[in-house]
């Protein structure tokens, strides 16, 4: 069979069960009304501490955050961050980290005071400790970096299915 009637057939083929594909009722998450013009809304509120703001930044960035407007959300974090070191060579020095990140939310509800939605995610990266002083830094706060973002992007998800099941009227 030539290339050009494979690529016929493939797309009658693909047009037939269009039909089919559109009736399954599928409906991607933000095109449900409300979702995503309810993330936007979200004010993040951080404690301090460098892994703390750069999850602030992230969900800033992930939830799409209009500073123009004023937020009928505000998401409250509080960051728990562990290093446990592991593969501990015969000199008992760690040869690499696990940097764990535990987070617990609350989306408060900003004109009623009331909390509408709490949780907590987890997340969990490794890096290799590095011998040379600058190395074993920037390791360090590029693990950092990967795991306030992982961590972001664990409570964009929650919030938006959130926001799917109990939009605002």
């Amino acid at each position: 069979m030539r290339n050009s009637t494979r690529t016929w057939l493939t797309a009658l083929v693909a047009i037939g069960f269009a039909p089919t594909l559109a009736g399954c009722g599928f409906t991607p998450l933000y095109a449900s009304p409300g979702v995503a013009r309810g993330l936007p809304a979200i004010e993040v509120v951080a404690p301090a501490g460098r892994v703390a703001y750069l999850l602030r930044e992230d969900l800033d960035d992930a939830l799409g955050r209009d500073k123009s407007s004023k937020p009928a959300w505000r998401l409250n974090l509080t960051v728990v961050q562990t290093r446990d070191p592991r593969g501990l060579r015969l000199d008992n020095v760690a040869e690499r980290y696990d940097l764990g990140l535990t987070v617990k939310y609350t989306l408060t509800d900003v004109t009623t005071g009331k909390v509408a939605h709490s949780g907590q995610v987890n997340s969990e990266v490794s890096y290799d400790a590095a011998n040379a002083p600058y190395a074993g830094i920037s390791a360090r706060q590029d693990s950092q970096e990967r795991v306030a973002g992982d961590a972001a992007r664990r409570i964009q998800i929650e919030l938006a299915a959130w926001l799917a099941r109990h939009p605002r009227s």
